[in-house]
């Protein structure tokens, strides 16, 4: 009997994450435009109306977007208002005075990996998220 409570158990908490969408704080890794150089950090998710607030902070500095998100439907994307079962994230980015976009889109294991670019770039960094 404790082996099926905890596989139900199990599979509730898989079933809230996958239907969790983009929303949440999660640990962030990732390489600048041209692969010059790494950094960590945190960054957090938050619904706001119908779109998403995001924030990280990479090493002290603090960087505001807001995203877009599309969730799957039909063997298709459909984009719109946020949602819970959105699985591809667009993101504008502003930090001071430079701005940015961003695409992220989430992994099967929960993971959510992007790529990034700022204004005036030809390079593309990247960029994983992992729920915290």
């Amino acid at each position: 009997m404790k082996s099926i409570l905890a596989a139900g158990t199990i599979v509730l908490a898989m079933v809230a994450t996958a239907l969790a969408g983009p929303e949440g704080t999660y640990s962030v890794t990732g390489t600048n435009p041209g692969r010059s150089g790494t950094y960590k950090g945190m960054v957090t998710v938050k619904r706001v109306g119908e779109t998403y607030e995001i924030v990280w902070n990479i090493a002290g500095t603090r960087f505001t977007g807001s995203g877009l998100g599309a969730a799957p439907v039909k063997g298709g994307s459909v984009m719109g208002p946020a949602d819970s079962g959105d699985d591809t994230l667009a993101v504008g980015y502003i930090s001071g005075r430079s701005f940015g976009i961003a695409f992220y889109v989430e992994q099967p294991d929960g993971t959510w990996d992007g790529v990034w670019t700022y204004g005036g770039s030809d390079q593309v960094g990247t960029e994983t998220w992992k729920r915290r």
